[in-house]
């Protein structure tokens, strides 16, 4: 369950950032600081979003889950949350220019093995169960804590 891997600390409600770029400096340099993933981890997510684009309309809701290969993240699998005032632009996913103005960013720091590249399947999986329910991307859209968003995002598992 996503829910209980969610650190407070790493759960960002009411984030501002003027672009992907700054979204990844500011919430990957977070799980870099906080010592889930290597120096490396935030160049990454850039470079891997130039080439695969992570940007995702969800029935008019912006949400990304960008994410790098397991050779930059540390010995533990995290997600860090962050939920935008106002829309961030991706390019949407499986396109080289539509963009998407993104309010929910699930980003992955998966350990694994190099080399190993279906460590991050299962927790895609969880994310996109949890986002396909409109409802709740308005209601973590309406929290105003970590622990808010944590509870939603337990309470939405616990019914799947």
């Amino acid at each position: 369950m996503i829910w209980e891997t969610l650190k407070p600390a790493l759960i960002f409600p009411d984030a501002e950032a003027s672009s992907y770029e700054d979204v990844f400096r500011q919430v990957g340099g977070a799980l870099t600081g906080a010592g889930y993933t290597k120096s490396t981890y935030v160049e990454a997510l850039v470079e891997r979003e130039r080439e695969y684009p992570t940007g995702l309309d969800v029935d008019g809701w912006g949400v990304a889950i960008p994410h790098t290969p397991v050779e930059h993240v540390n010995s533990e699998t995290v997600i860090a949350i962050a939920v935008f005032k106002d829309p961030v632009e991706f390019i949407q996913m499986g396109t080289d220019d539509e963009t998407v103005g993104v309010r929910i960013v699930f980003m992955l720091a998966i350990a694994g093995n190099p080399g190993e590249h279906g460590a991050h399947l299962d927790e895609l999986q969880r994310i996109v169960a949890i986002i396909q329910d409109t409802s709740l991307l308005q209601h973590l859209l309406d929290a105003r804590s970590a622990d808010e968003i944590i509870q939603l995002i337990e309470e939405k598992e616990k019914t799947l």
